[in-house]
This record gives structure tokens, sequence and C-alpha cells, in this order.
């Protein structure tokens, strides 16, 4: 095959969107190439004794996760065309150029990472790694022209970890800038101490370490020393019956314009009655690209090896793969953000013997690997609803903040720096689930799970029926319609 490959994605339909039979020519070609290379064929044997030999199907929709003979990889190319940026086939038997087999996004078999490699590959271990990785210097991936330099946010930010980054004293080999002063500030939150006692504490260590050192003389100057790697955050006054959120359009007002309640304590000098603080998830998924091993490890949903036998990641399901069919303008970038939001209420410091409620917001990454994206290295909270209250069916007011960047992320994105792959993309970003328990699942999507109709899948199916003495609807005995015919279970006593 000629070096030229141009033709997986310009040549399969004419201007007027009518299939090339040439394109059929090229992808025939194709298949003879990888058909040719025993290592990538896997052979399968049918009822009838048959054996049929298979490869990975390269199509938009199958992405190299399943194995096809050559008529069904042939009739999927055809239809769907190649996926985004194969002009590489890695998976086919071609080689790379360089020896490095684990700078390409699209990966083969050969650069499976499992989850043996996750102590190696995914922990995050701060701030100081992140930037060690970020400054290591690899190969460009096949889909990329230049390596670019960082953009003006990921410069600013690896200028003040360079910085950071000089020994804590000239021939310190233990500690830097930035580990010293990170840490001080992680045993003050873990031990709860107060600010008073740090300040006393920050003078004996000064005696303690050579002249030189660069520990800082107090909290002010610890605060101030790590201000300028502090992410985005916004404290929103709310209104004390959840009516509205004092911001956008309504940051001016004292009074709510709903229940007209005052947005500030009585007798008081403009304290708010309730307060809520969002944290924008925008800046904080950049950050997980400026680490080397991160920034890989987010394209393990495109790049892991499939088990025909059972899901190992959500991208095999079926709403991943409708999702990327209805959006492949989204699907084409592997490094588009998926998440997930999971919600529930609890009482803080255990204080079951007062009612309070306190309502935290998960999001979770999907591009990960499984093992890795519920560790709480990954998981982020962009906001606390604040008690005593439930929110209830007012829970969408406090999420307006989260929902109106999730909607200018998915559509314009923000740039970012991939230091994996040296360069900058536009990143998007998708809400693909929620997960909460039934009641949460009521205030989150606005669907009524009481009554009847109590079920938002079976709905007015549901076979429920009232009782006349209990005043109440009643599902006894509706299950055993989700049973297969002939199911042991359908005629067992209840």
């Amino acid at each position: 095959m000629g070096p030229n490959r141009e033709w997986m994605y310009t040549m399969r339909v004419d201007s007027n969107q009518i299939f090339n039979p040439e394109f059929q020519f090229y992808v025939k070609q194709f298949l003879d190439y990888a058909f040719t290379n025993v290592t990538v064929v896997k052979y399968r044997t049918l009822r009838n004794g048959l054996v049929v030999s298979e490869i990975r199907c390269p199509c938009s929709v199958c992405k190299n996760r399943n194995y096809k003979s050559r008529q069904m990889v042939e009739f999927d190319i055809c239809q769907n065309g190649f996926m985004p940026n194969y002009y590489q086939w890695s998976a086919h038997g071609e080689l790379y150029p360089t020896q490095d087999m684990g700078q390409c996004s699209n990966a083969g078999p050969s650069q499976d990472v499992g989850q043996e490699d996750s102590a190696d590959v995914g922990v995050y271990t701060g701030y100081q790694e992140m930037f060690t990785e970020s400054m290591h210097q690899i190969h460009a991936p096949y889909y990329q022209q230049t390596p670019q330099s960082p953009n003006q946010m990921a410069d600013t930010f690896f200028t003040k970890m360079r910085e950071f980054n000089e020994p804590l004293w000239e021939g310190c080999k233990k500690a830097t800038s930035l580990s010293a002063t990170s840490r001080l500030l992680h045993w003050k939150s873990e031990c709860n101490v107060s600010d008073l006692t740090f300040d006393k504490l920050l003078p004996i260590l000064k005696d303690c370490v050579p002249d030189d050192a660069k520990i800082p003389r107090n909290f002010y100057e610890t605060k101030k020393k790590l201000k300028s790697l502090e992410m985005p955050s916004q404290r929103i006054h709310v209104c004390i019956n959840h009516c509205i959120l004092f911001n956008g359009q309504h940051s001016d007002l004292d009074h709510c314009v709903v229940c007209k309640e005052s947005r500030y304590k009585k007798n008081s000098n403009k304290v708010p009655n309730l307060v809520m603080t969002y944290m924008p998830i925008g800046p904080r998924l950049q950050r997980l690209f400026y680490s080397k091993k991160i920034a890989r490890n987010l394209t393990w949903h495109s790049d892991h090896p499939i088990n025909h036998e059972k899901m190992t990641h959500p991208s095999e399901g079926k709403a991943w793969i409708h999702f990327d069919t209805m959006f492949p303008a989204f699907a084409q970038e592997t490094r588009n953000i998926r998440l997930g939001l999971c919600t529930d209420g609890f009482c803080p410091n255990s204080s079951y013997g007062s009612a309070y409620s306190c309502w935290p917001v998960f999001i979770t990454v999907y591009n990960l690997p499984p093992w890795l994206s519920f560790k709480h290295e990954y998981m982020q909270i962009p906001l606390l609803i604040p008690g005593k209250k439930n929110p209830g069916q007012n829970i969408d007011v406090f999420l307006q903040p989260l929902v109106d960047e999730l909607k200018m992320l998915f559509t314009d994105g923000i740039e970012t720096y991939d230091a994996y792959r040296k360069n900058n993309f536009q990143m998007r970003v998708v809400l693909l689930w929620t997960v909460s328990d039934f009641p949460a699942y009521a205030m989150l999507s606005g669907w009524s799970s009481h009554g009847k109709l109590a079920c938002p899948y079976c709905s007015h199916k549901s076979g429920s029926f009232w009782l006349s003495e209990g005043r109440k609807p009643c599902w006894f005995d509706c299950h055993r319609k989700h049973l297969p015919n002939r199911h042991k279970f359908t005629k067992e006593p209840s």
C-alpha cells in the first residue's frame, strides 16, 4: 500500500454523498494487507465445524474493538468509513517507525495497558511529578504534525512549577520548596491545626535548617506562595428557601424574586443566609492533561483490549456507542471527556439526632481505566449543596452553575495542553450518566418516584394497583413479568 492514505477519509462518497466504487477497491487492498499478517488474524470455529478467519474491524463504529470476518469488515468500512486518524494500521500488522509503541493514541494489541500496570501509569503523585512528566520529551504520535508549545495557561503553570522545583536549600535532596510547603499545609488540614499554632511552628523549623532554606515564615506567606497554583472557586449566595441563586442577573438583588425573603440575615452586616461554593470543573480537567501518565490514561477507553465475553469498560456499552453515533465530531477526538454525576444526602459529623441534610455532588471521569475512575485522586466535588433542609425538587437551582459550564464545555470546549502528546487541543466534555438512589433520581430527573407511575421505564405498564384499605399504590408480584417465558420462578408461589 502506498504511504498516501488520504483516500481513507476523502474517497468514500463524492460531492453528492453517493458511494464511490473506487473506495471499495482500496478497501479490498487494505483487507489483503491485513489478512497476510497472520499475527493479527484470529480463527473462530463455528458450530458446523467451519473455521472462520477474523480481524479487528477499523470502522468508525467498531474502532478495532470487535473481530469480524472479511466480508463483514468490508461491509462496515464501506457503510461507516474508517475510524478517525487511523493512518497507521497498528492493529493490522503495520509497525511504527520508532520502537516506542506506547506513544500512539489508537493502540494496537502490543500497546495494551493492563490493570497490573496501574501502579506505573495511573497513580497521581502530586504537582512535582506532574511537572517532571510534562517536561519529559516523547516521540510525536502519528496523527500529530509537530510538537507544540503549551498554551498561555499551561505555560504559566509550568513556569511556576519550575520555580517551585528548586531544592529546599542548596544541597537538599529530599525536599523541594513545593513539596515542603504542600506537606505543611496538608498536615495542618489533616490534623486540624489552628493558624496560630502553625505560625508558631514555622520559626522553629527555620531555626533547624540552613539559613537559605525556602520555608515560609507564617501561614499568610504559605498561602501566598501557592496562590498561583490555586484552582478557581466561587461563593454564591442562595435564597434561604432554595428559590434562586443570587448570581448572574440576580447578583445585585437583596431579596428573592420568588418568596421575597431577604438575602441576608437580620440584624447583621450583610451576612448571607445561605452560601454555596462552586468549583468549576473545566480547569480541573485541564490539570489532568498536564501529567503525562494521566493524559495517556485519558484515552484508555479507546485503546484498551476488548474482551468479547464480558464488558470491561462503559465505552463498550450501548449508551456510549449510541452517543458516538449521534455526535461523530465529538467522538472523533478520543481525548474529549465523558463524565458521570453522583449525589446523595448525608448528615455531617454523624449528627443523626438533628435534622440536617448536606448534598455533595461528585463528578467521575469515565475515560480512565476502571481501576482508576473511582479513586479519590480523579474524582471531583464541583459543589456542595448546604443544609439544613433537603434541596428536594429545587436541586436544579443549585446545579445551575454546573449545568451552564457543562453546556459551554460541550458546545465550545476549552483549549487544553496535552503533556503526553505535546500539543494543544480543544477539549470538550459531556455528561453521560447520573448515578443515584431512587429518591435522588426523582430529584435529578424531575420524574416523580411516587404513585402508580413511579417506575420511569415501565410507566403505565408497571401493573401497579391501588390498595383500597391501605390507600396507596402497590406493585406486589409485578416483577415476574420481566422473567423469560417458562422460567421456573413464574410458577412458584409468592
